[in-house]
């Protein structure tokens, strides 16, 4: 008899976006004469073109692998080393991390789940709510929870709620964590945390052997200089923090696929014993048994987003996103709504208004203005009472959200 994991059970019918296309399917096949209006303001999809400097060296990529003096078969399993060394000198500069400290992937959201291959069973695993539904599920999958409650929460996960209290950025927990879910700028409520808050949760890892699991996938967004982009800018964080970075949203590579995973050799786990394992050594292994690297294309495409013309092109579509987030903010906040996020991140973070839970103003949306947003109690019960509105769009199509907002909530 074959047996299954049975820890698959657990989990809620259905993953937030594939929920979302389903609803939005529906209502398309419904209402045929209006399903040319859906504006899709839901998944943080990126819509604009790749940056002509990444299309010429993916182009140059391919011509090299139809010739067979300069065919490119299985590459190293870490990543070339001209990406490598192109990402430790243009966003570690000055930070300690070397170029073989960098593992090149096809994605975080990969990362994010993959990374729990290498810890063991009993460790408490800390979770931000509402939070990415991905650090969540991957953990169900794993068995490192118990059943979910009728809110959704699951056993055995240490949630710490993130509310317009604490500007949305959890507090210090006053009890013990073993693994501590960190993403900044948050997603989905757009919310970045200091230098000093982050300077505390560091120091919190120390003391307690944690390992802080840095989610930096939108870093590229922050518009205060202030504000840190990764962890590795606060001291101590070499020792107790593993970094992920992506290609998706800067670079627009959420259908090329490109990532990256930062563990410095200076970080440890430990055994049951409590004997100190650098992770690195373990994902390593990992990586190069499970995974046989990305493509010597898309890698040539991913190295000239640092380019001189790569730079100022992928600088010119975060401008552009984040005009989108500008102006959404600002139709959200002329409407008398409570709006977090839009200012170093690419989503706005709105509460409800009143008397109206997030899938009923997801329906309401779609139903009377034709536009896709992502209900906030599909990234936890915290998240309830909130949805979000992504600014990865044409600025013709935001200009629009902003139009049937003013007319849906006036």
């Amino acid at each position: 008899m074959a047996t299954i994991n049975s820890n698959f059970l657990k989990l809620k019918a259905g993953y937030l976006f594939p929920e979302i296309a389903r609803r939005v399917k529906t209502y398309s096949e419904a209402n045929p004469a209006l399903a040319a209006r859906i504006i899709r303001c839901g998944i943080g999809d990126v819509t604009e073109a790749l940056p002509p400097a990444v299309i010429k060296a993916m182009h140059d990529g391919i011509d090299e692998m139809a010739t067979r003096e300069t065919f490119h078969g299985y590459g190293p399993e870490q990543g070339y080393e001209f990406l490598r060394q192109a990402i430790v000198d243009h966003q570690f500069s000055g930070l300690g991390i070397s170029a073989d400290e960098i593992f090149i992937s096809d994605g975080s959201k990969c990362d994010t789940g993959n990374i729990l291959d290498i810890f063991g069973k009993g460790n408490v695993i800390a979770i931000t709510d509402p939070v990415y539904p991905v650090y969540v599920d991957t953990n169900v999958m794993a068995g490192n929870t118990g059943d979910a409650n009728e809110s959704g929460a699951y056993a055995g996960l240490l949630y710490m709620p993130c509310t317009s209290a604490n500007n949305f950025v959890a507090d210090i927990p006053s009890q013990r964590a073993d693994l501590i879910y960190l993403c900044f700028p948050n997603n989905p409520t757009g919310a970045v945390a200091t230098r000093e808050q982050l300077t505390a949760w560091v120091e919190y890892a120390r003391d307690n052997n944690a390992i802080i699991l840095f989610d930096a996938a939108y870093e590229a967004f922050i518009q205060d200089s202030a504000i840190p982009r990764s962890i590795f800018e606060i001291e101590g964080a070499h020792e107790c923090a593993i970094e992920f970075r992506s290609f998706s949203k800067n670079g627009g590579f959420t259908g090329v696929r490109c990532a990256y995973t930062i563990i410095p050799k200076s970080v440890s786990g430990r055994t049951e014993e409590g004997t100190p394992v650098p992770l690195h050594q373990l994902w390593s292994r990992r990586h190069s048994t499970k995974f046989n690297g990305a493509s010597y294309p898309v890698q040539k495409g991913a190295a000239a987003v640092f380019s001189p013309e790569g730079k100022e092109q992928v600088s010119a579509l975060i401008g552009h996103y984040m005009g989108n987030a500008k102006l959404l903010r600002d139709a959200c906040i002329s409407l008398g709504l409570e709006v977090s996020g839009g200012v170093n991140a690419p989503y706005v973070w709105v509460r409800c208004p009143a008397g109206i839970d997030s899938w009923g103003m997801f329906d309401k949306m779609l139903n009377e203005a034709q536009v896709v947003i992502t209900p906030g109690a599909g990234f936890g019960s915290a998240g309830e009472g909130y949805f979000r509105i992504s600014a990865f769009n044409s600025r013709a199509n935001v200009e629009e959200v902003c139009a049937r907002l003013r007319y849906l909530i006036a």
